[in-house]
């Protein structure tokens, strides 16, 4: 296998997922500061995996057990990275005012405060209480549109603001390069793709799908854009899960 030609894509999957896809190859460190150009394709993964959680699960458990279960397999797969993202983006707009310098300190600080805890708990009965509301194929075809789309819409912070830090104040160490025309074209074609299969499928307003999200999307883009002047990776976390729960509230 010519692992070159994979490089990208397959350090995109191990990035923001926890499988032990390194074991079988170790991308360029290169590879890294392109994984936003492919995150929606993880989301076929990550939103295949928790829609057929869903799916399957509900032939065997009552559907309110196979929703859990779902979203369950999503946070293991993914190791709660966005999750994480949204507690602290929240918790550094909520605690850190106007002042930029705070709002990234308390962002960076690895501690959880009361604006994250009530963030995840609002976020995760939200998602609950949608996906159980929508029948069993709506809710699956929905998770499997819904993943890809949210990180297509999230790429954008990327293409449209600078990064807040610099790499070595960084998590991860890592800043995305900013996506290249030709990349955003792909970038549509992995979140729209899914989606278009939502549409084609069910009888949901595809206005709604489609454009409220990315009106949160674009809500929180100038919050950001106007409190730190860039993005971070907790920025993209927190407005690819709200995103998503978007889609998930307009269809249901």
């Amino acid at each position: 296998m010519n692992y070159k030609l994979i490089d990208r894509p397959w350090a995109a999957f191990i990035y923001f997922t926890r499988l032990p896809l390194w074991r079988i190859h170790q991308p360029s460190r290169e590879s890294y500061d392109s994984v936003v150009e492919w995150w929606p394709l993880v989301g076929w993964l990550t939103g295949g995996l928790m829609a057929a959680t869903l799916y399957f699960g509900s032939m065997v458990f009552p559907t309110a057990v196979a929703v859990v279960l779902a979203i369950v397999v999503r946070m293991l797969t993914t190791g709660a990275l966005h999750e994480d993202g949204l507690a602290d983006f929240v918790d550094g707009f909520g605690g850190g005012g106007n002042n930029r310098q705070r709002i990234l300190d308390i962002m960076k600080d690895s501690h959880i405060g009361t604006y994250g805890v009530l963030a995840l708990v609002v976020y995760v009965l939200l998602l609950f209480c949608c996906l159980y509301a929508m029948p069993t194929r709506l809710a699956a075809l929905c998770i499997l549109a819904a993943d890809p789309y949210s990180k297509m819409a999230t790429s954008q912070l990327v293409m449209m603001m600078p990064y807040a830090r610099t790499a070595e104040q960084a998590k991860s160490k890592i800043v995305y390069r900013r996506p290249s025309t030709t990349a955003g074209i792909l970038l549509a074609l992995q979140g729209l793709l899914p989606m278009a299969l939502l549409i084609w499928q069910t009888d949901v307003a595809w206005e709604l799908v489609i454009f409220i999200p990315a009106l949160v999307m674009y809500f929180l883009y100038m919050l950001i854009w106007r409190r730190l002047g860039g993005y971070t990776g907790d920025c993209c976390g927190a407005v690819c899960l709200l995103v998503e729960l978007t889609v998930y509230l307009m269809a249901c």
